[in-house]
């Protein structure tokens, strides 16, 4: 639960900045207001990636 919390309050942060609207789609791509999830889902995988070779080491 409390990792479900930590990337919802990510992916809150960066929907903040702006989100999707339908029919603005002449505005330029924004990494962190389109692929918000995506992003805060790489930065999960790569933690527990790291902190497996931390524990195995």
């Amino acid at each position: 639960m409390r990792v479900r919390g930590v990337l919802q309050r990510m992916v809150d942060r960066w929907e903040e900045r702006g989100v999707y609207v339908p029919g603005e789609d002449n505005r330029v791509v924004s990494p962190l207001r389109d692929f918000g999830w995506l992003l805060a889902g790489w930065c999960l995988a790569v933690a527990l990636f790291v902190t497996f070779f931390v524990l195995a080491g």
